[in-house]
């Protein structure tokens, strides 16, 4: 099973009660392994103070932290790594500043784009939108599960499938390939964020017996 089965973007609402912080807080009670910051609208200072919070949150439960595209973010809230799309920073470049051990996640939509990923030092994949969704608006269209294969068989890396996952096609993507999911709105917008990781990690987890067994 991969040390990054399941994923949890945060995202800021307008409900007070829904802040970067809330959301990490009930995706680690719900049992997430990795957690990712991800904030396109907040100036540097505050999102920096967004990071220390999740970084103080998922080093008391044992889970990695990684800011969405911002390395100098992550660098200054001493996070595990950072993610990073085509238009970000290099991978070979945030290996070389974050160092061997750090996290670094790439996006890959394909089987060549997965394997150049990885010959810069990516740690893990994240592969999608596998199916359509509305969290990312800049996503693209959905490429479903075919690709998930593709990419897995063609590299050694971890696979998270990401877009529109959600607790009824969770198992089609784990089928086809995919190590683990990340989301966003399946425990953002979710009444019981803490139940809703629960369920998705509950389900990540009986997919891997089913495949060791």
């Amino acid at each position: 099973m991969s040390e990054f089965d399941l994923c949890v973007i945060t995202r800021q609402s307008d409900d007070p009660k829904r802040t970067h912080g809330d959301v990490a807080r009930a995706a680690l009670e719900g049992g997430a392994t990795l957690i990712q910051l991800r904030d396109k609208t907040l100036p540097a200072r505050a999102l920096w103070q967004v990071a220390l919070e999740l970084r103080r949150l998922t080093r008391d439960r044992g889970a990695a932290f990684v800011v969405n595209d911002r390395l100098d973010i992550a660098l200054a809230a001493e996070a595990d790594g950072v993610h990073l799309g085509a238009m970000d920073v290099p991978i070979s470049v945030a290996r070389r500043l974050l160092g061997p051990k750090a996290v670094i996640g790439a996006s890959a939509a394909n089987a060549d784009e997965a394997r150049a990923a990885e010959a810069e030092g990516a740690s893990y994949l994240g592969v999608g939108p596998v199916f359509t969704t509305s969290s990312k608006p800049d996503a693209g269209a959905a490429i479903g599960t075919a690709p998930l294969r593709e990419i897995s068989d063609a590299v050694s890396l971890p696979v998270l499938a990401i877009g529109g996952i959600n607790c009824e096609n969770i198992v089609a993507a784990l089928t086809a390939g995919a190590d683990g999911v990340a989301v966003i709105s399946a425990v953002a917008d979710a009444d019981d964020m803490v139940a809703a990781a629960r369920a998705l990690r509950r389900l990540v987890q009986s997919a891997h017996r089913a495949e060791d067994g």
